[in-house]
């Protein structure tokens, strides 16, 4: 089987090579693009007023979570590039792509309030991690379990994405009306 141009995909190396830059590069741009939709969504004003399903964590939790799992995945991308395979090309170009799958979870649901689009983006990024991760593990018997954690995360995201929709009618809008003048958040 091909690479399917995936290695196209890939983060440019000098994100890859350096620990650091592999570690920082999914920490930093996941970071910013929750404070920047934090800031446009008031997401947790939304995250606390929506219908939610059992287990549901306290917003806090995120914030260091994903730090973590960011990191761990960084760390595996870092640990994969520099180890010459042939499934190393595919390993990255999977990485990057589901790596912008994550990054676009937070915008759809928070920002655009797009519950079944969110739905859809972290049902094919489970996917895309898994191949991932086994990738990653064809590669690097590591840096395949460092995946692990994210997995695991990402299924229990897509039960609250699920849960939530179920429970609010698969439409938030309505449940996140702010006081300010009748303008939704």
């Amino acid at each position: 089987m091909s690479n399917l141009g995936l290695h196209s995909l890939s983060l440019p190396p000098f994100l890859l090579h350096s620990p650091a830059a592999s570690i920082l590069f999914p920490v930093i741009t996941g970071g910013l693009i929750g404070y920047s939709t934090n800031r446009l969504a008031d997401t947790k004003t939304v995250y606390n007023r929506l219908s939610q399903p059992p287990f549901r964590p306290p917003s806090w939790l995120f914030a260091p979570a994903w730090t973590l799992l960011y990191a761990g995945m960084g760390y595996a991308a870092h640990r994969v590039s520099l180890t010459p395979s042939p499934s190393t090309p595919r390993a990255l170009g999977l990485y990057s792509l589901q790596l912008g799958l994550n990054f676009a979870w937070m915008p759809l649901f928070f920002g655009a309030r797009r519950v079944k689009a969110a739905m859809l983006d972290i049902v094919v990024l489970m996917g895309v991690a898994g191949g991932t991760a086994y990738q990653f593990a064809k590669v690097d018997g590591m840096a395949g379990r460092l995946m692990i954690p994210y997995i695991a995360w990402l299924g229990f995201a897509a039960y609250l994405t699920a849960g939530v929709g179920f429970l609010n009618g698969w439409d938030i809008k309505g449940a996140v009306e702010k006081e300010k003048g009748g303008k939704t958040v």
